[in-house]
């Protein structure tokens, strides 16, 4: 059996680092009765982080599924990381709830993470709650973090509990929806104690109602006209309002808890199941089928359409494949199609996370969220569906990976191993980026940020068993040349029998469009047509190593204007010779210069760090271009050589306090000052083979 697409609730916990979400999730869990003891972050025993790296860095670094009963309703809670390196999971998670619960720490506030976060779940249309937690820590204040949420995310943020005490005195709460009051002496599961409203807090709680109604009677006119005749309104229709309010953004309300000592959490499930929509109530889901758009419907008797938002590569169960059904019925033992590669694809153990264990169900019914094992050729963002209509859910801009390292097997012989586990973790993982650089042979690896890049390390080891090094990617510099120049090759060699001849004149100039040009103006077959070819291989042979420092030269046109030949002794490989030597005597002569690349790098950082972060970009030779106010971030762009952004990140980080990103993209190649094109051609010649692979 599967459940009742109006008793389901989907709800993912986000917010940013450190703001305490899986404390959180573990408290729910545990009130819910779905694990046994609360579990901690300091000890690594959260149900949420259970990836040994997740254990040790003390931070959630992908999105964890537990599903549990609250009030008859099914909760599937999506604990997501905050860490903007691995944001991926928490968009993915954001796109397959109706809902978001914003953990916001009630000492530091609204911070960047959760602004950029809320914007993405205000793109989505989710009903979104805030929980503010920590209340029990030193100069925790939920009044102030109040006033800051209103400031940043608008009037409609609304408080429905109030705290009793404060920083380490904080005991209770007090619920402005009927006026109750709780308090919580002991973290055991249930041992919520209801007390009067304590008498110091009677105003302060009726003023918070007041601005609480006031949101609430704005959602229907009738409910206005009642509420300002001063009628009074019943539980029913407070708790109809809220989430007719909350279901599209016309209402975030906000409750208070202190996850550790489980404070406050059984009326957050009961909030979750009272104030956030069900996919029902939600409404159905649009998207692009070809040139129209279908609308999905959490109905059972429709045909099956379901979405896979996840992947994971599990040593033991294989692939596990998270998906959220939108319409339909996904049941065990059935045939599926799956829309992008059109291949079948039998669904075998559909598993229910409950707690600290998986379980086993026969069916997974709309509205649903759920996994299953061992898929052959599905990844996340694809659909699964009863027939092969290709569907396309809108994308989320993902950001580009901007931190590169060159990476290498430790072991020799792992390279292909290496390649496939990168390749396994990309699945995971969409905003990795793995290629091999053609001109430097390197096999690179990127990731938003040097953290990011080490925890892909860190899996490969874990998971697959591979040591890798990682060390910063070289730069692909490349040479030109800026004047035209002759050049006479000649290869001549006589060893008994037949020798080898050959014998030509180039002239080589700029070519401003294009890498390389050959030109033959042979005249009167002085060069036999066979073998000017060669001669172009020759020539390009030469082109591979530059003059400057040995990189590839670019940007040549060469005209092949005479020569000779032997009838006997001439061959492809004399001419092929003579060419090479040919082009080396022009390009020393041609005044060649080193070229670099230049990237586009396009920041956002807050108003107050602006002159430092240009200073900054000024003294790595970078150009900024322009500058606009985005919220209260601004965006410069800046021309800026690649060498000296190899590890901007973590100084930008330092620059801005944590708060500044950026993007790269290329843009073209530039000639290298002399001093420093001295400097790179020194160093190059010191290590060849690390400069030229």
């Amino acid at each position: 059996m599967h459940h009742v697409a109006d008793r389901i609730r989907n709800v993912a916990l986000v917010g940013h680092r450190g703001s305490g979400k899986t404390s959180l999730n573990e408290a729910l869990l545990y009130e819910a009765g779905a694990i046994s003891r609360l579990g901690t972050i300091a000890d690594g025993t959260t149900a949420a982080d259970t990836d040994a790296d997740e254990q040790a860095r003390r931070m959630s670094i992908s999105a964890s599924l537990r599903s549990f009963t609250w009030d008859e309703r099914k909760i599937n809670l999506l604990d997501t990381p905050g860490e903007p390196s691995f944001v991926a999971d928490a968009l993915g998670a954001l796109r397959v709830c109706e809902s978001a619960i914003f953990c916001v720490n009630a000492v530091l506030g609204v911070e960047v993470g959760t602004t950029r976060l809320w914007a993405r779940a205000a793109e989505l249309d989710l009903a979104r709650m805030v929980c503010v937690t920590m209340l029990d820590r030193e100069r925790a204040d939920f009044f102030r973090t109040l006033e800051q949420l209103k400031a940043t995310f608008g009037p409609h943020v609304v408080a429905t509990e109030i705290p009793i005490g404060r920083e380490h005195d904080v005991r209770g709460v007090i619920d402005l929806v009927d006026m109750r009051a709780f308090v919580y002496e002991d973290p055991a599961r249930g041992s919520a104690a209801e007390i009067p409203i304590p008498d110091d807090l009677q105003d302060l709680a009726q003023e918070y109602r007041e601005k609480l109604m006031d949101e609430v009677a704005e959602v229907s006119d009738t409910l206005m006209e009642r509420y300002l005749d001063g009628e009074e309104i019943t539980h029913e229709e407070i708790v109809g309002a809220l989430k007719e309010g909350t279901n599209h953004g016309g209402i975030f309300p906000v409750v208070c808890a202190v996850a550790t000592r489980n404070l406050g959490t059984n009326r957050l499930l009961d909030a979750i199941v009272e104030d956030l929509p069900s996919p029902v109530k939600h409404g159905g889901l649009s998207v692009a089928a070809g040139e129209e758009t279908v609308v999905l419907q959490a109905r059972p008797d429709e045909e099956l359409f379901a979405y896979v938002f996840k992947t994971k590569a599990d040593p033991f169960a294989g692939r596990i494949s998270y998906f959220r059904v939108y319409q339909g019925v996904l049941e065990h033992d059935s045939h599926v199609l799956n829309t992008r590669s059109h291949t079948r694809e039998r669904i075998g153990q559909l598993l229910v996370f409950a707690g600290k264990e998986s379980g086993h169900t026969d069916a997974f019914g709309p509205g649903d969220i759920g996994a299953v094992a061992k898929l052959k050729d599905t990844r996340a963002g694809d659909w699964l569906a009863s027939r092969d209509e290709p569907l396309a859910m809108p994308s989320i801009p993902l950001p580009a990976p901007v931190m590169a390292f060159a990476i290498e097997a430790v072991a020799k012989g792992d390279e292909d191993k290496m390649f496939e586990a990168l390749r396994r973790l990309q699945e995971e993982d969409p905003t990795i980026d793995l290629h091999r650089d053609a001109q430097t042979g390197e096999q690179i690896v990127a990731g938003l940020s040097q953290m990011h890049v080490e925890v892909v390390m860190d899996r490969m080891r874990s998971r697959f068993g591979i040591e890798v090094a990682l060390k910063p990617p070289r730069v692909p510099y490349q040479e030109t040349v800026r004047g035209t120049a002759k050049g006479h090759g000649r290869h001549k060699k006589q060893t008994g029998g037949r020798g080898q001849f050959g014998d030509c004149h180039i002239t080589i100039e700029p070519l401003h469009e294009g890498s390389f040009e050959f030109v033959d103006e042979i005249r009167g077959g002085v060069i036999p047509s066979g073998f000017i070819p060669a001669v172009e291989r020759g020539c390009l042979d030469a082109l591979a190593h530059g003059p400057v420092a040995g990189f590839p030269v670019k940007g040549v046109r060469v005209r092949l204007q005479d020569g000779s030949y032997h009838t006997v002794d001439s061959s492809e490989h004399a001419f092929r010779a003579a060419g090479m030597l040919a082009m080396r005597e022009a390009l020393a002569a041609a005044g060649a210069v080193l070229l670099e690349p230049i990237m586009l790098v396009t920041l956002s950082v807050p108003e107050s760090s602006v002159g430092d972060v240009i200073g900054d970009l000024n003294s790595r030779r970078g150009r900024p271009q322009g500058m606009e106010p985005q919220g209260d971030l601004t965006e410069i762009r800046a021309e800026v050589p690649m060498a000296e952004v190899l590890t901007y990140a973590p100084d930008l980080r330092s620059l801005t306090g944590g708060q500044g990103d950026f993007t790269m993209e290329f843009l073209r190649y530039e000639e290298v000052p002399a001093h420093l094109a001295a400097k790179v051609a020194e160093q190059a010649l010191e290590a060849p083979e690390s400069a030229h692979a």
